[in-house]
Protein backbone atom coordinates (compact mmCIF):
# COMPACT_ATOMS: atom_id res chain seq x y z
CA UNK A 1 0.00 0.00 0.00
CA UNK A 2 1.13 3.33 -0.62
CA UNK A 3 0.79 6.53 0.43
CA UNK A 4 1.73 9.41 -1.73
CA UNK A 5 2.56 13.00 -0.88
CA UNK A 6 3.78 15.19 -3.48
CA UNK A 7 4.81 19.07 -3.59
CA UNK A 8 4.69 20.95 -7.03
CA UNK A 9 7.48 18.80 -8.53
CA UNK A 10 8.54 15.91 -6.26
CA UNK A 11 6.71 12.95 -5.17
CA UNK A 12 7.39 10.63 -2.41
CA UNK A 13 5.77 7.41 -2.36
CA UNK A 14 5.64 5.38 1.44
CA UNK A 15 5.76 2.12 1.73
CA UNK A 16 6.13 -1.16 2.99
CA UNK A 17 8.69 -2.10 -0.06
CA UNK A 18 10.59 1.15 -0.33
CA UNK A 19 13.43 2.95 1.89
CA UNK A 20 11.64 4.42 5.24
CA UNK A 21 10.54 7.98 4.48
CA UNK A 22 11.97 10.50 6.87
CA UNK A 23 10.12 13.53 7.58
CA UNK A 24 12.03 15.79 9.29
CA UNK A 25 10.64 17.32 12.95
CA UNK A 26 12.99 20.38 13.03
CA UNK A 27 10.25 23.17 12.35
CA UNK A 28 8.23 22.79 15.25
CA UNK A 29 8.85 25.57 17.79
CA UNK A 30 7.91 23.31 20.97
CA UNK A 31 10.72 22.98 23.13
CA UNK A 32 13.16 25.65 20.89
CA UNK A 33 13.30 29.19 22.64
CA UNK A 34 15.37 30.51 19.53
CA UNK A 35 12.90 29.16 16.59
CA UNK A 36 9.58 30.21 18.67
CA UNK A 37 11.07 33.92 18.72
CA UNK A 38 11.51 34.07 15.00
CA UNK A 39 7.99 32.81 14.47
CA UNK A 40 6.98 35.30 17.04
CA UNK A 41 8.89 37.95 15.17
CA UNK A 42 8.00 37.12 11.58
CA UNK A 43 11.75 36.50 10.38
CA UNK A 44 11.38 33.15 8.67
CA UNK A 45 15.34 32.54 7.54
CA UNK A 46 15.55 30.67 10.05
CA UNK A 47 13.14 28.31 8.88
CA UNK A 48 14.60 28.08 6.10
CA UNK A 49 17.91 26.93 7.45
CA UNK A 50 16.41 24.44 9.11
CA UNK A 51 14.63 22.73 6.04
CA UNK A 52 17.83 22.92 3.64
CA UNK A 53 20.15 21.57 6.70
CA UNK A 54 17.52 19.00 6.84
CA UNK A 55 16.84 18.38 3.37
CA UNK A 56 20.46 17.95 3.00
CA UNK A 57 20.81 14.97 5.74
CA UNK A 58 18.08 13.27 4.39
CA UNK A 59 14.53 14.44 5.33
CA UNK A 60 11.67 13.36 2.67
CA UNK A 61 9.41 15.75 3.69
CA UNK A 62 9.12 18.56 6.58
CA UNK A 63 6.75 19.04 9.15
CA UNK A 64 5.81 22.38 9.66
CA UNK A 65 4.60 23.47 13.07
CA UNK A 66 4.12 27.30 13.74
CA UNK A 67 2.45 26.99 17.09
CA UNK A 68 3.80 29.47 19.12
CA UNK A 69 1.44 30.86 21.98
CA UNK A 70 -0.07 34.26 21.01
CA UNK A 71 0.18 33.90 17.49
CA UNK A 72 -2.46 33.67 14.71
CA UNK A 73 -1.69 30.12 13.27
CA UNK A 74 -4.60 30.51 10.64
CA UNK A 75 -2.46 33.61 9.20
CA UNK A 76 0.96 31.95 10.08
CA UNK A 77 0.94 28.62 8.77
CA UNK A 78 0.32 28.71 5.79
CA UNK A 79 2.45 31.68 5.58
CA UNK A 80 5.11 29.57 6.36
CA UNK A 81 4.09 26.55 4.62
CA UNK A 82 4.20 27.92 1.49
CA UNK A 83 7.52 29.75 2.18
CA UNK A 84 9.21 26.34 2.47
CA UNK A 85 7.11 24.57 -0.48
CA UNK A 86 8.36 27.69 -2.50
CA UNK A 87 11.68 27.84 -1.80
CA UNK A 88 12.42 23.64 -1.18
CA UNK A 89 10.63 21.29 -3.44
CA UNK A 90 9.76 19.11 -1.02
CA UNK A 91 6.48 17.44 0.21
CA UNK A 92 5.16 18.88 3.32
CA UNK A 93 3.37 17.83 6.71
CA UNK A 94 1.15 20.07 7.97
CA UNK A 95 1.58 20.10 11.55
CA UNK A 96 -0.99 21.98 13.58
CA UNK A 97 -4.56 20.74 15.56
CA UNK A 98 -5.88 23.87 14.40
CA UNK A 99 -8.52 23.24 11.44
CA UNK A 100 -9.07 26.71 10.03
CA UNK A 101 -5.31 26.96 10.15
CA UNK A 102 -4.98 23.22 8.23
CA UNK A 103 -7.64 24.60 5.84
CA UNK A 104 -6.02 27.72 5.08
CA UNK A 105 -2.53 26.24 4.26
CA UNK A 106 -3.75 23.00 2.02
CA UNK A 107 -5.38 26.35 0.26
CA UNK A 108 -2.64 27.72 -1.05
CA UNK A 109 -0.14 24.41 -1.08
CA UNK A 110 0.77 23.02 -4.29
CA UNK A 111 0.78 18.81 -4.68
CA UNK A 112 -0.55 16.58 -2.09
CA UNK A 113 0.49 17.66 1.36
CA UNK A 114 0.32 15.22 4.14
CA UNK A 115 -1.87 16.62 7.29
CA UNK A 116 -0.97 15.94 11.29
CA UNK A 117 -2.99 15.20 12.02
CA UNK A 118 -6.96 13.55 13.29
CA UNK A 119 -7.06 11.03 16.14
CA UNK A 120 -9.94 9.31 17.59
CA UNK A 121 -11.50 12.04 19.69
CA UNK A 122 -15.03 12.61 17.96
CA UNK A 123 -14.15 16.55 17.95
CA UNK A 124 -11.07 15.36 15.90
CA UNK A 125 -12.69 13.17 13.67
CA UNK A 126 -15.58 15.70 12.77
CA UNK A 127 -13.57 18.76 12.21
CA UNK A 128 -10.06 17.48 10.27
CA UNK A 129 -11.52 14.58 8.34
CA UNK A 130 -13.95 16.76 5.94
CA UNK A 131 -10.73 19.05 5.55
CA UNK A 132 -8.10 16.29 3.72
CA UNK A 133 -11.38 15.21 1.45
CA UNK A 134 -12.11 19.10 0.38
CA UNK A 135 -8.07 19.85 -0.58
CA UNK A 136 -7.05 15.87 -1.10
CA UNK A 137 -4.56 15.29 1.26
CA UNK A 138 -3.47 12.19 3.26
CA UNK A 139 -3.50 12.16 7.23
CA UNK A 140 -1.84 10.97 9.95
CA UNK A 141 -4.26 9.20 12.03
CA UNK A 142 -3.19 9.03 16.15
CA UNK A 143 -4.06 6.01 18.29
CA UNK A 144 -5.77 8.17 21.22
CA UNK A 145 -9.35 9.12 21.73
CA UNK A 146 -11.67 11.04 24.30
CA UNK A 147 -10.51 8.55 27.04
CA UNK A 148 -6.60 9.16 26.21
CA UNK A 149 -3.62 7.48 25.08
CA UNK A 150 -4.36 3.51 25.66
CA UNK A 151 -1.95 1.84 27.50
CA UNK A 152 -2.77 -1.34 25.80
CA UNK A 153 -2.32 -2.78 21.89
CA UNK A 154 -5.45 -3.93 21.05
CA UNK A 155 -7.80 -0.66 22.45
CA UNK A 156 -5.28 1.96 19.42
CA UNK A 157 -5.90 -0.85 16.97
CA UNK A 158 -9.59 -0.19 17.65
CA UNK A 159 -9.03 3.10 17.19
CA UNK A 160 -6.82 2.95 14.35
CA UNK A 161 -9.84 0.85 12.75
CA UNK A 162 -12.58 3.35 13.84
CA UNK A 163 -10.39 6.37 12.11
CA UNK A 164 -10.09 4.34 8.90
CA UNK A 165 -13.68 3.43 8.90
CA UNK A 166 -14.97 7.30 9.54
CA UNK A 167 -12.53 8.27 6.77
CA UNK A 168 -13.69 5.69 4.61
CA UNK A 169 -17.51 7.03 5.13
CA UNK A 170 -16.18 10.62 3.43
CA UNK A 171 -14.26 8.77 0.41
CA UNK A 172 -11.11 8.98 2.10
CA UNK A 173 -8.77 5.75 1.07
CA UNK A 174 -7.13 3.57 3.33
CA UNK A 175 -3.98 4.82 0.89
CA UNK A 176 -4.31 8.15 2.73
CA UNK A 177 -4.21 7.49 6.19
CA UNK A 178 -1.07 6.92 8.22
CA UNK A 179 -1.59 5.18 11.41
CA UNK A 180 0.46 7.10 14.60
CA UNK A 181 0.91 3.93 17.37
CA UNK A 182 1.75 6.81 19.73
CA UNK A 183 5.01 6.33 21.34
CA UNK A 184 5.46 7.08 25.07
CA UNK A 185 8.64 7.52 27.26
CA UNK A 186 9.86 4.32 28.47
CA UNK A 187 11.74 6.05 31.32
CA UNK A 188 8.15 6.52 33.14
CA UNK A 189 6.81 3.14 31.57
CA UNK A 190 8.46 0.16 30.91
CA UNK A 191 6.06 -1.65 28.32
CA UNK A 192 5.52 1.91 26.36
CA UNK A 193 7.93 0.96 23.48
CA UNK A 194 6.65 -2.94 23.72
CA UNK A 195 2.61 -1.00 23.19
CA UNK A 196 3.58 0.66 20.74
CA UNK A 197 6.10 -2.19 18.75
CA UNK A 198 2.72 -4.49 19.25
CA UNK A 199 0.47 -1.67 17.88
CA UNK A 200 3.06 -1.41 14.64
CA UNK A 201 2.93 -5.35 14.38
CA UNK A 202 -0.60 -5.94 15.18
CA UNK A 203 -1.55 -2.66 12.16
CA UNK A 204 0.21 -3.71 9.98
CA UNK A 205 -1.14 -6.88 10.07
CA UNK A 206 -4.97 -6.10 9.94
CA UNK A 207 -5.19 -3.28 8.35
CA UNK A 208 -2.00 -2.82 5.90
CA UNK A 209 -1.86 1.12 5.94
CA UNK A 210 1.54 3.04 6.46
CA UNK A 211 2.40 3.52 9.67
CA UNK A 212 4.32 6.56 11.10
CA UNK A 213 5.95 7.15 14.23
CA UNK A 214 7.43 10.39 16.43
CA UNK A 215 10.15 8.14 17.24
CA UNK A 216 12.25 10.44 19.94
CA UNK A 217 9.22 10.45 22.14
CA UNK A 218 10.54 7.27 23.42
CA UNK A 219 13.81 8.42 25.45
CA UNK A 220 12.14 11.25 26.76
CA UNK A 221 13.77 12.04 30.62
CA UNK A 222 16.73 9.53 30.11
CA UNK A 223 20.54 9.71 29.75
CA UNK A 224 21.86 9.18 25.98
CA UNK A 225 18.33 9.57 24.58
CA UNK A 226 20.34 8.96 20.83
CA UNK A 227 20.82 5.75 21.62
CA UNK A 228 18.04 4.71 22.91
CA UNK A 229 16.11 6.57 19.49
CA UNK A 230 18.36 4.68 17.63
CA UNK A 231 17.43 1.29 18.97
CA UNK A 232 13.73 2.23 19.22
CA UNK A 233 13.58 3.13 15.57
CA UNK A 234 15.50 -0.10 14.22
CA UNK A 235 13.04 -2.25 16.06
CA UNK A 236 10.29 0.00 14.68
CA UNK A 237 11.57 -0.72 11.69
CA UNK A 238 11.33 -4.17 11.58
CA UNK A 239 7.97 -4.67 13.13
CA UNK A 240 6.58 -2.60 9.85
CA UNK A 241 6.46 1.23 10.44
CA UNK A 242 7.57 3.05 7.49
CA UNK A 243 8.05 6.94 7.94
CA UNK A 244 8.55 8.75 11.21
CA UNK A 245 8.62 12.35 12.15
CA UNK A 246 11.82 12.63 13.78
CA UNK A 247 15.48 14.19 13.53
CA UNK A 248 17.25 14.01 9.99
CA UNK A 249 20.47 15.03 11.08
CA UNK A 250 20.72 12.56 14.04
CA UNK A 251 18.99 9.50 13.05
CA UNK A 252 19.36 8.96 9.07
CA UNK A 253 22.42 7.03 9.73
CA UNK A 254 20.37 4.51 11.95
CA UNK A 255 17.15 4.57 9.20
CA UNK A 256 19.81 3.75 6.40
CA UNK A 257 21.27 1.29 7.77
CA UNK A 258 17.92 -0.48 8.67
CA UNK A 259 16.99 -0.43 5.34
CA UNK A 260 19.80 -1.92 4.51
CA UNK A 261 19.57 -5.25 6.31
CA UNK A 262 16.47 -6.04 5.65
CA UNK A 263 16.82 -5.28 2.08
CA UNK A 264 15.66 -2.31 1.16
CA UNK A 265 18.67 -0.82 -0.44
CA UNK A 266 20.09 -2.38 -3.90
CA UNK A 267 24.13 -2.28 -3.73
CA UNK A 268 23.72 -0.71 -0.38
CA UNK A 269 24.28 2.58 -2.44
CA UNK A 270 21.91 4.94 -0.01
CA UNK A 271 23.92 3.61 3.37
CA UNK A 272 27.20 4.93 1.64
CA UNK A 273 25.59 7.99 0.41
CA UNK A 274 25.12 9.00 3.74
CA UNK A 275 27.59 7.82 5.15
CA UNK A 276 30.02 9.94 2.99
CA UNK A 277 27.78 12.96 3.68
CA UNK A 278 28.06 12.88 7.49
CA UNK A 279 31.92 12.40 7.07
CA UNK A 280 31.86 15.07 5.15
CA UNK A 281 30.29 17.30 7.56
CA UNK A 282 31.77 16.01 10.61
CA UNK A 283 35.24 17.25 8.82
CA UNK A 284 34.09 20.34 8.06
CA UNK A 285 33.24 21.32 11.67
Amino acid sequence: METIVKSKNAEVKISIDRPFTIIGEKINPTGRKILAGKIKEGDYDYVLGLAEKQIKMGADILDVNVGVPGIDEVEVLPKVAKLVSDSFDVPICLDSANRDALAAALAVLPGKPLVNSVNGEEDSLAKVLPVVKEYGASVIGLTMDDDGIPTDVETRVSIAEKIINRAAKLGISETDIVIDPLVLTVGADSNAAMVTLGTIELVRKEFGVNINLGASNVSFGLPDRHTVNQAFLALAIGKGATCAITDPIKLTSIIRASDLLIGRDANAMRFIKNFRLVSKEAEGK
